[in-house]
Order: structure tokens, then C-alpha cells, then sequence
């Protein structure tokens, strides 16, 4: 069946349809990662877009469901060059395909990811519509450039407080707890808690509407502030829980869109990129110690440097392609932030060692 991607430019690309067979409109962003797509897809922090894998063949591995980030899929739509209807891989369970339809999403293949990608790069990132059906260009286009992302920090976090310890997730049951972390869900990922886990961290997650009282008054070592979807300044109930827990004197780990509500929390400023860091290859640079670290990203904003009090916070990572801030050091306080995933999945690990950061600094 064909489809179509219609960008607020006005710019269509014919295709193939592939997943659920409905109409959707959305943000538009690509990703450049060459491996990790069920990771990708199941990034809380894609929702309210649609996902252009630069990479010209996917699905070539299948689907592990175990590698799944979250309980299920969360882009609006998956645009790919080729879709592999045939994965070799031993732990292989289903298809992409099989994949997108069970999720409902759609998405549409066979089309030019490369000329694509370089219309999002020189225009910047806009929304696009895919449809199988017959269109009027004006009405659609009219359509296409009324939608914007909102709403998606609470669509994806969840509902109630869980608490997990070493052994959960696939982790070593072994592990003694030696820490006890509050993770705020804001768009969180598996691999974070994961990652505390196994570091012997008891975690326990609260979704976007928690109070910081009661974080507080749980009296965690350290709290963790996970990635997440869609413009920071949103997210207006959230900062101002933030504040309050940035004035205690509780270790704080903040990770990608985290790491913007604490900027915003304490008087910071954030703006939009053109087209923003999403893929497994971005380098970035401890200012510290002068190391470089290949990280995985996926952020459409960024801390605008210019808004920084150095009395309150300073630049601790950056950029090496744009320069732009990637992490953030706070003055006289337990707190430090990444604009990148330390916890990978998909992407390099160089960056994990955070992790053993933000443990000695609730040790210390």
C-alpha cells in the first residue's frame, strides 16, 4: 500500500506503508543511530514525534522484547529507507514490522531518509503528515503546521510509586543494597534504573506529579532525574518541585530533559535547536578532566548558556561538534547534570562511569 510523508513545507515523499494503517501527524526528527532501533522506539522521550532512522536498513536483527527501554512503544510514527522483512539474529522474536502493528504505529519505508534528513538539517525540524489516503495539499499542509508537542511528560510517566531492588529488571538478586535513590519518571528508561541496581542502589520511581515533601521525607541518598519528551518550560508544576529539591542537601543526578527542569528550576533558560542531537556518535567533553566521551543523545533542547548564574551552576560538559552545553555543575551543591544518557542502551557505555559519580558523591 502507499503512503505518504507530507512536510509543513510542503514537501511529500511517496512510500510504502508499513505498521498500523492510519493517518498521523507529527514532529519530524532523525536519528543517526546505526543499531538500537527497538531501543529508539521505545524511548519515552520520542513521544509526540515521528522517528527518520538515517541508517538506510533496519530491522535487519529482529526484536528481543527484553531490550524493550519501557512497556511499549512511544513515537508517533517510524520512517525508515528499508525495512528488513527477513531478521537473522538467534535471539530474534519477531519482525519490525510485526512490531509496529502491535504497537500501533505507523510509519512508511522505501522512501529517501538521506534527502530527508538533509531538509530537516537545512530547514530545521518541522512537522509532517503520513497518510495512506488521497489529500488536499492546502487543507493538509494548514493541518500539519497547527500541531505542536504537549502533554507528553504526563502521557509517559507513570501513575503510581514502584519500588525496585537488585534483581528486578534482569539485574544480579545478589547485590546487597548499600543505597536507597528516588527517581523522579519524567520520561525515564529501564537501563537507568538498571544501572543504579547493579551498583546496589534499592530505587524507588515516582511519576511526574510527586511532591517533594514527601521525596524528602523518605530520606533517599540520592535522587535521580530521568530523561524525558517534549519543551522543559512545560513542565511547570514539575521545576517548581524541582526547586525544593535542589534546597535540600540531598545528591542529585539529572539526566537529559532532567538536567533542563533543574537549569529551569534554578533560574536558567532553555531554547529549542534546529534540529537537535539524537543518534549513538555525539562526542562529548568533560571540562574536569579533559576526557572525551562518544554518547548517545536524543534532545530538541538545549540550556541556552547565556542564562547561567556562575554563582549557581557551571558548565561541565560540552558539545565537541556545536559546542553547546552538555552537563551542568552546581556550586556548593551535591548536584550534577548530563544532557546526554550516561546509561546508553542505545549507544556507547563510555559515559556509565557517571554512574560510580553519583554514587561516591551520596558515599561522600
Amino acid at each position: 500500500m502507499k503512503a505518504y510523508l507530507i512536510l509543513e513545507d510542503g514537501t511529500v515523499f511517496e512510500g510504502e506503508s508499513i505498521g498500523a494503517k492510519k493517518e498521523v501527524i507529527s514532529e519530524i526528527v532523525f536519528n543517526t543511530s546505526m543499531t538500537g532501533y527497538l531501543e529508539v522506539l521505545t524511548d519515552p522521550s520520542y513521544a509526540g514525534q515521528s522517528v527518520v532512522m538515517t541508517y538506510p536498513l533496519i530491522g535487519n536483527y529482529g526484536v528481543c522484547l527484553s531490550d524493550k527501554e519501557s512497556v511499549k512503544a512511544w513515537p508517533d510514527a517510524f520512517i525508515v529507507r528499508e525495512l528488513s522483512r527477513m531478521p537473522s539474529n538467534f535471539r530474534n522474536e519477531m519482525t519490525i514490522e510485526q512490531f509496529l502493528e502491535n504497537n500501533d504505529i505507523p510509519g512508511i519505508a522505501g522512501i529517501d531518509t538521506r534527502a530527508l534528513t538533509k531538509i530537516l538539517r537545512n530547514k530545521g525540524t518541522m512537522n509532517g503528515m503520513i497518510t495512506t489516503e488521497n489529500y488536499n495539499i492546502d487543507y493538509v499542509i494548514d493541518a500539519i503546521k497547527k500541531y505542536s508537542v504537549t502533554g507528553v511528560v504526563k502521557k509517559v510517566s507513570r501513575d503510581s510509586i514502584k519500588r525496585y531492588v537488585p534483581g528486578d529488571l534482569g539485574t544480579n538478586s545478589k547485590i546487597d543494597v548499600e543505597k536507597e535513590v528516588a527517581v523522579i519518571d519524567v520520561g525515564t528508561k529501564n537501563n537507568i534504573i538498571r544501572c543504579l541496581l547493579k551498583r546496589g542502589c534499592a530505587v524507588t520511581v515516582y511519576p511526574q506529579n510527586f511532591k517533594a515533601n514527601e521525596v524528602i521525607a523518605s530520606k533517599p541518598d540520592g535522587i535521580m532525574i530521568t530523561n524525558g519528551p517534549g519543551d522543559p518550560k512545560e513542565c511547570v508544576d514539575v521545576i517548581a518541585q524541582i526547586k525544593e529539591l535542589y534546597n535540600s542537601d540531598i545528591p542529585i543526578f539529572a539526566i537529559c530533559l532532567g538536567h533542563q527542569l533543574m537549569a529551569l528550576a534554578t533560574g536558567a533558560d532553555t531554547k529549542k535547536m534546529k534540529y537537535g542531537h539524537r543518534g549513538a556518535n555525539h562526542p562529548v567533553k568533560d571540562l574536569e578532566t579533559n576526557r572525551v566521551y562518544i554518547s548517545s543523545q536524543n534532545h530538541g533542547y538545549v540550556v541556552d548558556e547565556v542564562s547561567l548564574d556562575k554563582n549557581v551552576c557551571v558548565p561541565a560538559f560540552v558539545n565537541v561538534n556545536d559546542g553547546t552545553i552538555e552537563g551542568l555543575k552546581y556550586i556548593g551543591k551535591n548536584i550534577f547534570t548530563v544532557q546526554f544518557h550516561p546509561e546508553a542502551c542505545a549507544g556507547p557505555r563510555d559515559s556509565e562511569v557517571l554512574f560510580e559519580r553519583f554514587i561516591k558523591m551520596m558515599e561522600d
